[in-house]
């Protein structure tokens, strides 16, 4: 752990005793706010830290990111306490769409195999036959029987991502990410504008004009990746802001450039040094699923796992 200059070395070890005595781990999501991703265990995507998580002896799991990914980090270790330091950050997106609108449309497409973002709420993923990350969604389409209609849920722009990269017919629903199509194709030009010999690193929730835009269209994850192995020393960054704190860490020689200043998520950011005390100190907020939509949202994620290449 590299800890953030504005934390003090008491406020640290306070923070390192009361994860010592609850026998904890905190997770931190790449957008969080640098401090908090700072102390964080583990830094990275959503689906990926439920796993991390998963796989350690921790007793209590502290998930800085938002209730969706707080309560997969509960489906998958249900023998853990979840907490989540703010229990008003929430995810629009995942609100867009809820389990009784996901059975309408599976009447409407009787023979339709759903695939669900993980970006989703459990009992959304527990009507769902598939899950899939924004890393992997390309790959899990292309696994499915091309005799089965697809319905995509909740985001339409990862969806149609999809649909360019694999030329399968999906039925999208219409919900999307409120911080990402902030980022529009007017700052994509001024940035180019400004750092013309720079790479462009979109997410892409981002909206279709914005992305046709992309040097490369890439998941928090894989943004990591590609500029931990690329010779290039100039990226701009389309995607919430919080993640160019980790870019910059991992790659101090480049340099790194928001599109806009504007792409910043409310909820992601909720999450204070102060409310990551008092869920240590207080146990909260608890994040629980319920066992029947535990098992359900379960089957959608094993079946994730199950359809993607070995490594």
């Amino acid at each position: 752990m590299r800890p953030h200059e504005r934390l003090d070395k008491p406020l640290i070890e306070k923070i390192e005793r009361l994860k010592k005595q609850r026998h904890a781990v905190i997770l931190a999501h790449n957008y969080q706010r640098a401090e908090i991703q700072d102390l964080a265990d583990f830094c990275g995507d959503s689906l990926g830290l439920s796993i991390e998580a998963s796989k350690t002896d921790a007793e209590v799991i502290v998930f800085c990111g938002v209730r969706f990914m707080a309560e997969t980090a509960a489906i998958l270790s249900p023998d853990k306490t979840v907490l989540l330091p703010d229990k008003a950050a929430g995810c629009p997106m995942a609100d867009m769409i809820d389990a009784e609108q996901v059975r309408k449309l599976k009447a409407e497409h009787p023979e339709a195999l759903v695939v669900c973002y993980v970006n989703s709420s459990a009992e959304v993923k527990a009507e769902s036959d598939y899950c899939c990350t924004s890393s992997n969604a390309v790959e899990v389409v292309r696994s499915l029987p091309p005799d089965r209609e697809i319905i995509f849920v909740p985001d339409q722009h990862l969806g149609q991502f999809v649909v360019d990269r694999t030329g399968r017919k999906m039925v999208l629903w219409p919900g999307y990410c409120t911080t990402h199509i902030t980022i529009t194709d007017d700052d994509i030009h001024r940035a180019k504008q400004q750092h013309p010999d720079a790479i462009v690193l979109m997410h892409p929730e981002c909206s279709e004009p914005s992305k046709k835009l992309a040097d490369q269209l890439l998941s928090t994850g894989q943004m990591l990746n590609f500029v931990r192995n690329s010779e290039a020393r100039r990226f701009i960054v389309a995607t919430e802001n919080g993640i160019i704190h980790a870019l910059r860490k991992q790659n101090p020689q480049a340099e790194f450039f928001p599109v806009t200043e504007r792409a910043v998520c409310p909820n992601m950011k909720r999450i204070t040094v102060d409310k990551l005390i008092a869920s240590l100190e207080d146990m909260r907020y608890v994040v629980k699923v319920p066992p029947g939509i535990a098992s359900r949202a379960r089957r959608a994620l094993d079946r994730m796992v199950e359809v993607l290449p070995a490594e």
